[in-house]
């Protein structure tokens, strides 16, 4: 902002902090005077926004249905309502866009482009639309937080296991809008075989924890809930059509522990706030890394008593995308030029025995299968030993650092170096050059 930038995206894995993060902009905005708003997509974050901002002390008004307006300087905004009386409030100095990555919808846009003299910071775990294309029509800058790993490591977010016990065979099915068309895959998720393993997978690894269940469709959630249900335990679908009332309810009463499932479609992957969430099961195939990534983060979140996330893969989706804390690299430019020629898709193992995904190695971490190892033939000739010359050694290394000039490059270069964590080595590598570059 110092430096004249008006439009500031941010980017910060799913449960990291980004809510209270905005409450202290706001916070420090009223104390210099300046108006802000604070825009949300949906009505569960309106409620969990105002949570947020009374544990911090931060007055608010709300802009949305429902709700009487008033004179403070901080609000909290409904993008629906908003759109439609923008013009009837001052404008803020300062707007915040919650799940940012939806600020190429027209709404947004049409809200953004009336307010050019403010300040615009979008947040967002996933700094691109859910088609995989950039964001740089709507920001002029990309703040890149700390990755998953970095923050699993410090204890900001859960350790996790997942498993992928199946993968739907999805060669017939065609893409619309830059992901699986949505009637294809709800005819190959929507069977009873895909359900029941789901329900053997959970039995098997966290029985009776809370979970929630991402599934293809208003029809398969039904059923899938029903299917739950059916087999012992307590379960319940919800989806944006379900009255306010009862899918408030089910909401507390899952946080209560009452209701074990809950099984929803395009509801709970942005912005449902419950660090007490154990598991988190894919029934829905996507090619969106941004969808992938909001629906895995969702058990991440640390809790009291909670020992690690259980991550259920039935859609292929890990072994499409990668494990949830892999070192990814984010542009404004989105999808473009990220993958290299000839990439084969992530690095990850997948257990023949206990189906868990992990990085490469030679044994199973989980249950000490000891995968088979691909012969390679190799070469001998005869030789002299010669002296090792650690400086020139020493001097080999930093050359091979510094032909590595991609975040995937590092990573295959801490991979061959034997690294426990070539991904965190290589996230503060390419940390540390752009450190310099800005000096």
């Amino acid at each position: 902002m110092q430096q004249g930038v008006r439009r500031i995206l941010l980017q910060a894995p799913t449960g990291s902090g980004k809510t209270i993060l905005t409450a202290f902009m706001l916070a420090t905005a009223a104390k210099k005077g300046m108006g802000s708003c604070f825009i949300v997509h949906r009505r569960e974050l309106i409620h969990q926004t105002m949570t947020a901002f009374e544990s911090v002390g931060l007055p608010y008004g709300v802009i949305s249905s429902g709700f009487e307006p008033n004179n403070s300087p901080t609000q909290i905004a409904s993008v629906q309502t908003l759109v439609r009386r923008y013009h009837k409030y001052s404008k803020p100095s300062l707007i915040i866009w919650d799940e940012a990555h939806h600020c190429r919808a027209t709404s947004y846009e049409k809200i953004m482009n009336s307010q050019v003299n403010a300040y615009h910071v979008g947040i967002t775990a996933t700094p691109e639309r859910l088609d995989g294309k950039g964001l740089r029509k709507s920001f002029d800058q990309l703040i890149v937080g700390p990755s998953v790993a970095e923050l699993i490591e410090l204890g900001y977010l859960s350790s996790y296991r997942m498993f992928a016990p199946s993968q739907p065979d999805l060669s017939s099915v065609k893409t619309k809008m830059g992901d699986y068309e949505r009637a294809a895959i709800s005819n190959i998720m929507n069977k009873p075989t895909v359900t029941g393993d789901a329900i053997n997978e959970y039995r098997k690894n966290c029985p009776g924890k809370r979970a929630v269940v991402f599934c293809t469709g208003i029809a398969h959630s039904k059923q899938v809930a029903a299917d739950f249900q059916a087999a012992g335990f307590s379960s319940q679908h919800v989806d944006g059509e379900t009255p306010t009332k009862l899918r408030d309810t089910a909401v507390n009463l899952f946080h209560e522990g009452r209701i074990q499932v809950l099984c929803n479609v395009d509801l709970f992957g942005e912005g449902f706030d419950l660090p007490s969430l154990e598991c988190s099961i894919l029934l829905r195939p996507t090619q969106s890394l941004g969808l992938y990534l909001q629906q895995v983060g969702r058990a991440l979140r640390p809790s009291p008593g909670k020992k690690e996330a259980i991550l259920l893969d039935h859609a292929g989706n890990c072994l499409r995308h990668g494990l949830p804390d892999e070192i990814r690299e984010w542009s404004l430019d989105g999808k473009k030029g990220r993958k290299k020629q000839g990439d084969t898709g992530p690095a990850i193992k997948r257990c023949p025995r206990c189906y868990s995904v992990q990085r490469p190695g030679p044994v199973c971490i989980y249950c000490g299968f000891v995968f088979e190892v691909q012969a390679r033939d190799i070469a001998y000739v005869e030789g002299d030993l010669q002296e090792v010359d650690p400086a020139m050694i020493k001097r080999q290394r930093k050359s091979e650092q510094g032909q590595a000039k991609t975040l995937y490059d590092l990573i295959q270069l801490g991979i061959s170096r034997g690294y426990k964590q070539p991904q965190l080595w290589a996230s503060h590598i390419i940390k540390a050059r752009q450190r310099k570059e800005q000096l």
